[in-house]
């Protein structure tokens, strides 16, 4: 697992279902007249994929360009093309069509997959609700559980779950509403953390994150009617994958397992009927896998129980209170690395805490960003990539900061309730709780990606990020590590006169490729012309749109 540890700025600052051939593009294509700042979302369908640009006057004009596939529908690629001052028939060659660069998922990432996969419908199917899962049930004042009494769990053993181990335990910090359990079986102290380190880890658990998760998303399910989430830590977590995985390609830090909110029996064995987050130990020893210290568990686990309690109670609110199907896997991972953000922003902006927990969110953003041509922020292989879940963290950041009443931890907070406590799920629920379409948002969200703080340039509102600086933050990593972070600002769009514009490649659900063009004082109008590679008609059910905004 990839760890990354600087001191921020403060965060204020399907096919292409091919149709038939596209005509060549005329003056009677649809008209594009912006003023600086002024921008459109097209549809290329009315006029064959043809754009048109009027001359220009005595000062230049550059516009950004960027083509996007705005379905809302998961796993959907377009192979298009887009040629600039199209206006003969013309045979136009095979476009450049690789596919996006999707290395085998980690050992990790795959559980993490599995998991969430099981809380979408699995689940459900493995262990069909009975009525009385329908409805919250209430919990009580404080945890019943005292220091020292120990508690039998059964744990995922290996990466799908078909096998469990038994795992007894002692409760070594309880609060009101968290309650932490070590594996007998776990490194003692020094070698595991000592009783000062799970107190302080439990009063985290309970004063921040318990508080920022469901402030932010709602209450958990509480169907062991004991009132407190259990956490166990385990060295079964850290046996989930070998020494040579982990040191090839990380390890699995925590997780939440959603058959545990049903009920056993024979096709749920692993279920422990109760609301549990289960942790690795502390192993400097490398017993039980690699080797990890103390002081790395006591970072990491913090930002892993964040997440994955939002996950705990998504599936809460949506499968057990409402009788839904859970939320679809690409939103629900946004959802959990916003959390992570919001776990941060309990600690002063610039602080090293405040950067262990968004860290992550900005590396994985800025792959994303990096080349959004090879990416889907709407994937259908599970949580996608870290890319892609920098992706979705971005997306749901944009809609919290436009949608939300202010800018008040308190106003973004009663947006995310909307939308987690609900039964809709995907680009449903975002239309349902921003009331626009959700082609709507998703390209103002794409324009957003390239115009928010854009130097001498006033962006629209709508097409801003207003709790992050993305330029002056990656600027400020890059002067800090460029290997991670090689350039001031990841998104760098390919530059050509307007004309000349002829670029192609593959969209991918959500995401866009970023092109400027330009045209020179008093140069002549130009043509735009949008299709799939082979120059047709592109199928509209993509519900494709080409992005233009004027810069200058």
């Amino acid at each position: 697992m990839r760890r990354l540890s600087f001191v921020l700025l403060a965060a204020a600052a399907c096919s292409d279902g091919t149709g038939s051939s596209a005509r060549p593009c005329t003056a009677s294509g649809f008209a594009v007249t912006l003023a600086v700042g002024q921008y459109a979302s097209i549809d290329p369908a009315p006029d064959s994929g043809c754009t048109v640009f009027p001359a220009n006057g005595a000062i230049g004009a550059e516009y950004l360009i960027v083509p996007q596939i705005t379905s809302g529908t998961a796993g959907q690629s377009l192979a298009f093309r887009l040629t600039g001052d199209t206006i003969h028939p013309a045979t136009i060659g095979p476009a450049n069509t690789a596919s996006a660069e999707r290395h085998p998922l980690t050992p990790g990432e795959a559980f993490h997959t599995f998991l969430r996969r099981g809380d979408e419908r699995a689940w459900r199917d493995r262990a069909p609700l009975g009525p009385a899962l329908g409805a919250p049930l209430p919990s009580p004042e404080s945890a019943t559980f005292v220091y020292g009494e120990q508690k039998t769990f059964k744990v995922c053993s290996n990466l799908t779950c078909s096998a469990f181990s038994n795992v007894t335990a002692t409760a070594r910090a309880v609060k009101p509403k968290v309650v932490i359990f070590v594996d007998n079986a776990a490194p003692a102290p020094p070698s595991g953390l000592d009783s000062t380190a799970l107190d302080s880890l439990g009063t985290l658990f309970e004063t921040r994150l318990y508080a920022t998760d469901t402030l932010a998303f709602g209450r958990e399910s509480d169907i062991d009617a004991n009132g407190a989430v259990l956490v166990l830590m385990t060295a079964v977590v850290n046996r989930l994958v070998t020494n040579a995985q982990c040191q090839q390609s990380g390890f699995v830090a925590g997780f939440f397992y959603g058959a545990d909110l049903l009920p056993p029996g024979p096709t749920n064995p692993g279920s422990n009927n109760g609301e549990i987050f289960y942790s690795l130990v502390a192993d400097p020893a490398g017993t039980h896998s690699c080797v990890h210290s103390t002081t790395q568990v006591q970072r990491i686990v913090p930002v892993t129980f964040i997440h994955e309690f939002q996950h705990m109670i998504s599936f809460n609110q949506h499968v057990l209170v409402r009788g839904g199907n859970g939320e679809v896997l690409w939103l629900n991972e946004g959802f959990s690395h916003f959390a992570e953000e919001l776990g941060g922003r309990t600690y002063a902006s610039g602080t090293p805490e405040f950067s262990r927990f968004v860290i992550g969110n900005l590396f994985n953003a800025y792959q994303y960003l990096d080349s959004t041509g090879k990416h889907f922020l709407l994937p259908t292989e599970g949580i996608g990539s870290l890319a892609e879940r920098g992706a979705a963290w971005l997306f749901v950041r944009y809609v919290v900061d436009r949608f939300a009443g202010d800018t008040t931890v308190a106003s973004w907070n009663a947006l995310t309730r909307q939308l987690v406590q609900t039964s809709s799920t995907g680009a449903a629920n975002i239309a349902a709780v921003t009331g626009q379409s959700f082609q709507t948002v998703v390209s103002r969200w794409a324009l957003a990606n390239w115009v928010s703080d854009l130097p001498a340039f006033v962006a629209p509102t709508e097409l801003t990020y207003d709790s992050w600086k993305f330029r002056t933050t990656y600027a400020s990593l890059n002067a800090q590590d460029a290997t991670n972070f090689p350039k001031a600002f990841p998104l760098t769009p390919t530059t050509s006169n307007g004309r000349l514009t002829d670029f192609s490649g593959t969209l991918r659900s959500g995401s866009g490729i970023y092109h400027r063009a330009t045209q020179g004082s008093n140069a002549p109008g130009f043509t735009l012309r949008f299709t799939t590679s082979g120059g047709g008609l592109i199928n509209p059910t993509l519900v494709p749109r080409l992005n233009v905004i004027r810069i200058q």
